[in-house]
């Protein structure tokens, strides 16, 4: 199995990014090899002797897409940018999956046009691994879709459900439906009519969930519109740098405060470790012919790590075969509005 790197995509981008397939290729025990894709003159100048003797290939792309350029015509204009090239190897056959910590619309935007969407699936996810108290929960989408349609939202249940159970190993995965009470009523049009057609499916389907139930482990899958989910996810991101600014003042409001702080350093450091989304490594892209991972703009070298290990399990779990198997047995023409 070989996955393609966008060594150029990210904050922090070639370092992190090649450190971080140092760390997944030195552990990968020949599961799979690591393929860099970008400025080979400068990566095998900078970094040869670090990835000598590794599963580690790279090819070469001329241009790289910036992390504050518009996708759609970034994409159009750097046809021989990273992230297209490391599509392309996927869509040849030559890789097995893509990771990219760079310009988030054009990988998804490069994904979709490259790789095309999976058959039965109307529009890609991005799914989110949010931490709980029972682990883990995938919520999805997370800012993919603005604007959903109930056939959608019925998409995302069914490739989130599969998603929990082959990638991350949760049997008979419970679904939850994201709205602002737990009553079937309740929520918008759309989210009631969402609830009625989950009830009738076959996914373990546990009913309308709220916002506090992501991080009680409520549900192991939670659907919603990716507007929502992102702004979800961007809070949970936040409340790391709270409690750490919240620990720092209070440090200064006496000696007995400090006593204290210092105790609990070793529970905030896991509760810190919880929030951390470097846990996690990337974010599946869901709904594409193809295994894409997109990973935060300043990922560390562990996330990138872990998001490479991600992609493995996912190719190597065949999820796409398992998710047009399953959409298959859904009557597409009853979910249209």
């Amino acid at each position: 199995m070989r996955i393609a790197l966008d060594a150029m995509g990210g904050d922090f981008a070639p370092d992190r990014i090649v450190a971080g397939a140092v760390e997944a290729a030195a552990s990968a025990r020949g599961a799979y090899e690591v393929v860099l894709v970008g400025d080979e003159p400068v990566l095998r100048e900078r970094f040869g002797k670090l990835i000598h003797g590794l599963p580690i290939e790279i090819v070469h792309a001329d241009e790289v897409i910036a992390m504050d350029e518009a996708p759609a015509a970034a994409l159009r204009r750097k046809r021989t940018s990273s992230i297209n090239v490391a599509m392309g190897l996927h869509r040849s056959g030559d890789v097995d999956a893509v990771v990219s910590a760079g310009n988030t619309g054009a990988a998804m935007g490069s994904a979709l046009l490259t790789l095309g969407r999976l058959k039965g699936v109307s529009r890609p996810a991005i799914a989110s691994l949010f931490p709980s108290t029972r682990g883990a929960t995938l919520v999805l989408d997370v800012g993919a879709n603005t604007e959903v349609t109930v056939r959608n939202l019925m998409e995302f249940a069914v490739m989130g459900s599969l998603s929990a159970e082959r990638v991350f190993g949760i049997s008979n995965p419970m679904v939850g439906l994201l709205s602002i009470g737990e009553e079937s009523s309740k929520g918008t049009e759309m989210v009631v009519e969402t609830h009625r057609k989950l009830i009738d499916s076959e996914l373990n389907f546990i009913g309308n969930v709220e916002g506090q139930d992501i991080l009680t482990g409520a549900a192991d899958v939670i659907v919603c519109d990716g507007f929502t989910g992102n702004i979800v996810l961007k809070f949970t991101e936040g409340i790391t740098s709270f409690l750490t600014a919240g620990v720092k003042r209070g440090l200064s409001k006496s000696p007995f405060a400090y006593i204290g702080a210092l105790l609990m350093t070793p529970v905030l450091d896991e509760i810190k470790k919880d929030l951390d989304y470097e846990e996690y490594g990337g974010a599946p892209l869901l709904g594409i012919d193809g295994v894409v991972i997109i990973c935060h703009g300043g990922s560390s070298v562990r996330a990138i790590r872990n998001a490479v290990a991600i992609a493995s399990r996912m190719a190597d779990e065949q999820l796409n075969d398992h998710i047009k198997a399953r959409l298959e047995e859904i009557d597409v023409a009853d979910l249209q509005r």
